[in-house]
């Protein structure tokens, strides 16, 4: 009987390409804000069909070998189809930062919805073709395909400064059930998990898996793949940690800490302006002490006060008047951490000077006073700096932030000193999605940090997927590391979450408001802070050691 696998094994050319295309594509719909689970299947039952029409010809497709050039290049290719179709999918709404400023960037918007989406492909072409090398029947060449591409999506969080946005594991990552694995093996650990559970469907059709028409139950037991019934286990197992995990995971809060995140939704248009700082301010300060009940009244309660990523169209350390409005208002005892572009005067070799400036972080007392300041170290390319600037200059190319010369990174992530509160890990932005990055940040500190604190400004992208899938990684770090999290968006989604990935309070999109709430309580460091790094190797590691011992018996 001629079956969907068959279909997908053989078809051939534009077929082909939009079978991958359109099969990468709905994997999007298992990640924030659908997060309906069951579509990785679809992306990830294909891709084994796919590489197993690979082969050079159409005779043994599944089992030829795979060292071939041929095959290789074959696997690649189609790779390469699927890749994108899950990242047009999946990233579609970053065209909305190029309508932001339309005369200056509208021309540009097929590179963000077509060419990033293009060079990313190449990750799992790449996956695709390390898979195919290991290729054997069974169900062996469910785990080639979890360590090729679970190789290849490591590779893609690091190479060319790395953008690990909606990797595999996401779409067990925003459910907390599963989620709590990230705990042991990281946000890598979890993809090489996703693709073995949801690529396993594919082994159904193997005809070896369907020996016998026999209706008794020892002919049903026969015509249930095993690689099948250990991804269900697997998938249980993860469940039934998890629910464990949270069962026993109660840390508390620190009764002494109350947080406030002001959340302002303010667009980043024409409005957005330093003729407008003055109200923009105003406004701020406002929505900071505002009523939300008798619980909290405004800022007498409020120890520590959070605004987000570059709220201010001026550099808030040259505005005297700024730093007097506020810190009038910060009651003693009251820190606001905020969100604050700042700049610096360098001397260079030749004598001249420049100035260059940093996407930061600074931490304000009562009178206005700045107590600490931390420089942004993972800077967003194109979005905040220019790689290759010189050539695009010439070429009359900007970044989407309109700083002279871009933004300057950080030198090292800081731990921030917050007088009587704990100490806190500051995460700017996008660089909330780097597992092994805030994990080495965690433990730049002399000791265990409190919190992470997490500011971002996603107005950019308006209310698409974007921040729901910015939120939804941000949230994995509270698991991986055991640090409750306070976050603060422009737009949103602002929160205060506890180290089990816990929602204890929240704004959603595109509203104005604050967020109230105690501060969670830390608990002690996960097994994966001890290794960060070698968490994502192992995992991948793994599935390509048992692919090629189960691949022996073939």
């Amino acid at each position: 009987m001629f079956s969907i696998a068959d279909w997908v094994i053989l078809s051939g050319g534009w077929r082909r390409r939009l079978t991958a295309f359109c099969a990468g594509a709905i994997g999007a719909l298992a990640l924030a804000p659908f997060n309906f689970l069951p579509a990785m299947i679809v992306p990830m039952t294909v891709a084994v069909w796919l590489i197993d029409g690979a082969a050079e010809s159409k005779t043994g497709i599944a089992w030829r070998p795979g060292f071939r050039s041929a095959s290789l290049g074959n696997a690649f290719r189609i790779g390469w189809w699927w890749g994108f179709g899950y990242f047009v999918a999946g990233l579609w709404w970053l065209g909305s930062a190029f309508l932001v400023q339309p005369d200056d960037f509208a021309w540009a918007l097929p590179l963000g919805v077509v060419a990033l989406p293009a060079g990313l492909a190449f990750f799992p072409a790449l996956g695709f073709a390390l898979a195919r090398l290991v290729w054997a029947p069974g169900a062996s060449r469910i785990l080639a395909l979890a360590a090729g591409l679970g190789f290849s999506e490591w590779l893609r969080g690091h190479i060319l400064s790395g953008f690990p946005w909606n990797a595999y594991g996401m779409a067990l990552g925003d459910h907390l059930l599963f989620a709590q694995f990230a705990a042991i093996g990281g946000l890598y650990g979890l993809t090489v998990l996703a693709i073995v559970i949801f690529a396993a469907p594919a082994l159904i059709a193997d005809r070896k898996a369907f020996p016998s028409r026999d209706s008794s139950a020892a002919g049903w037991r026969a015509k249930v793949p095993g690689g099948l019934v250990f991804a269900l286990l697997l998938l249980a197992g993860l469940a039934a940690y998890g629910g464990l995990r949270l069962a026993g995971g109660h840390a508390g809060v620190l009764a002494s800490v109350k947080v406030r995140i002001m959340q302002p939704n303010l667009s980043q248009d024409a409005k957005f302006s330093p003729n407008n700082g003055p109200s923009i301010l105003k406004n701020y300060l406002s929505l900071s002490d505002r009523s939300t009940g008798p619980k909290h009244t405004g800022l007498a309660d409020v120890n520590l006060l959070v605004w987000p990523e570059s709220p201010f169209p001026f550099l808030l350390d040259q505005e005297p008047q700024a730093l007097s409005e506020i810190g009038k208002a910060l009651p003693p005892g009251t820190i606001l951490v905020t969100g604050a572009a700042r700049a610096e005067d360098r001397r260079q070799p030749d004598g001249s000077h420049r100035t260059v400036f940093f996407n930061s972080m600074q931490v304000l007392t009562h009178g206005g006073l700045i107590l600490d300041t931390y420089d942004k170290v993972h800077l967003v390319p194109f979005g905040e700096y220019l790689p290759f600037g010189k050539w695009f200059d010439k070429l009359g190319l900007r970044q989407f932030v309109d700083v002279p010369g871009g933004f300057e990174a950080g030198h090292n992530h800081t731990v921030l000193s917050l007088p009587g509160l704990p100490d806190a890990v500051p995460l700017i932005c996008y660089e909330a999605i780097f597992p092994e990055e805030v994990a080495r940040a965690v433990k730049d500190g002399a000791s265990r940090p409190g919190f992470l604190i997490n500011i971002t400004n996603d107005a950019w992208f308006g209310r698409t997927a974007g921040p729901h899938q910015h939120f939804a990684e941000a949230r994995l770090r509270t698991i991986e590391e055991g640090l409750p999290m306070v976050r603060g968006g422009n737009t949103g989604i602002s929160a205060i979450i506890d180290p089990y990935g816990r929602v204890e309070s929240k704004l959603g999109l595109g509203q104005e408001g604050v967020v109230d709430g105690l501060l969670p309580k830390n608990i002690p460091a996960p097994p994966f802070t001890r290794a960060p790094v070698l968490a994502g190797i192992l995992s991948w590691l793994c599935a390509l050691l048992i692919s090629l011992m189960l691949r022996r018996r073939v």
